[in-house]
């Protein structure tokens, strides 16, 4: 047993008490009066109202503030299908980072099925007790036709986090990297190396970001994904070039951007060089990058660089997505999460990147010092005013949208709400 599984399975088990989350009561339960109210007889008054007007649900239980993390552990993390029991540490992982970033509250559903068709009954059934559904580690080509489809049956927002919140936070750098290097968006040439789930995503976001698609060139295990190739998935093949192209060496010969959602060492020191000047690389790939951090350095110095890992610059994570959508979706009672406000979180994220950082920042990662530029080109996950700053505009592009049953006019305050609400943690 190493260090790391040591230390971690510890964590899990520590005090007695097996893993990460528990429910805690928010109201008093300490006298027959109390009982009386949380229960039979008194518990029979908000039925009748929710019964009479659905929208109560929202003033008299948690559905606002709860969140359903769904998984059938077909995609766990890099360790792919390990079944749906083995999932829930993962899920239990999400609920502790959904309240500690956003003071969201969450139930993790693992779900012991494949089928997509049930996955969707499944999810669909349960949704009224949720503000809002998150999926996870569900493997791709199904993870698409099960979010769709919920996004249609469902009137709260559904959100596959592995597809879109990696999305996001990449989007985020990408446009600082572009910024920082001078190129724009569209006259980038983008290699995505990865066709999943998360590659996909990625690769729709860049476009809708600025990047043109004939730019924009994507392979799977198999190769390059072409037009005119035999057997392509629909997602796929939406994102086909037409390209000579056939392996990756001879994709990002001349490119400016590599996106690598696939295997370690597969972006080698001689491709790189091939690379244009000041090379964005973001080697996503865990624990393994595609190429190691100390490799992209020394074959180009003017790299930039982001992994997914927290031990190097510039870190691509989803905890600075998924827990502050959900908090603005919410506090809006947005009924789905709209393209624009996945866009208005990349902005956010990017916008709050050239901000100087905060004592509390410095803290939180030992006394270092960061400002923006190459090796800091997204917010880091504990920075107190991420949630100020996507939350917001998340709320705002819903309100925008017309998909917020509970718009906000005063901005201002609700922002002035979040640092209260996010007070305690800090």
């Amino acid at each position: 047993m190493d260090e790391l599984e040591r230390k971690a399975l510890e964590y899990h088990s520590a005090d007695g008490v097996p893993g990460k989350v528990s429910v805690v009561p928010t109201k008093p339960c300490a006298t027959a009066e109390d009982l009386a109210l949380a229960y039979t007889p008194g518990v029979a008054k908000p039925v009748l109202k929710i019964a009479e007007n659905s929208e109560d649900a929202y003033r008299y239980t948690s559905k606002g503030n709860l969140v359903a993390v769904i998984s059938n552990g077909t995609a766990i993390l890099g360790l792919g299908d390990r079944g749906a029991l083995a999932s829930k540490p993962v899920m239990e992982g999400k609920g502790v980072l959904f309240k500690r970033f956003a003071d969201i509250d969450v139930f993790d559903i693992e779900i012991n099925e494949k089928d997509p068709g049930k996955i969707i009954d499944i999810v669909a059934a349960i949704s009224p007790t949720f503000g809002g559904i998150n999926l996870e580690d569900i493997k791709g080509p199904e993870c698409f036709e099960i979010e769709r489809e919920l996004i249609k049956r469902c009137d709260i927002p559904v959100f596959h986090d592995d597809q879109h919140g990696t999305a996001i936070i990449a989007t985020a750098g990408l446009m600082n990297a572009a910024e920082i290097t001078g190129k724009s968006l569209e006259d980038m040439v983008v290699v995505v190396n990865g066709a999943g789930a998360a590659g996909i995503s990625c690769a729709r976001m860049f476009i809708k970001a600025g990047v043109r698609k004939e730019n924009l060139i994507m392979l799977d295990s198999k190769g390059v994904i072409y037009k005119g190739r035999d057997n392509l998935t629909p997602e796929k093949a939406e994102l086909a070039s037409d390209t000579e192209a056939r392996t990756l060496a001879e994709a990002v010969k001349g490119a400016d951007v590599f996106m690598g959602l696939s295997v370690a060492g597969c972006l080698k020191k001689e491709m790189l060089q091939s690379m244009n000047s000041d090379p964005i690389v973001f080697a996503m790939a865990n624990p393994d990058p595609e190429i190691t951090y100390e490799d992209a350095v020394s074959a180009r110095p003017d790299v930039i660089m982001a992994t997914g890992r927290s031990d190097y610059p510039n870190q691509i994570n989803n905890v600075l997505g998924f827990p502050f959508i959900f908090r603005g979706a919410l506090d809006v009672r947005a009924t789905k999460i709209t393209e624009n406000m996945k866009m208005a979180a990349a902005k956010a994220l990017a916008a709050l990147a050239h901000e100087p950082i905060t004592d509390e920042v410095r803290k939180a990662y030992g006394g270092k010092d960061f400002s923006f530029g190459r090796d800091y080109i997204v917010p880091k996950p504990f920075d107190p005013r991420v949630i100020e700053y996507e939350a917001v505009a998340v709320a705002k592009a819903a309100c925008e949208d017309g998909v917020a049953r509970l718009p906000i006019t005063d901005w201002d305050g609700y922002r002035a709400s979040l640092k209260k609400r996010m007070a305690k943690y800090w």
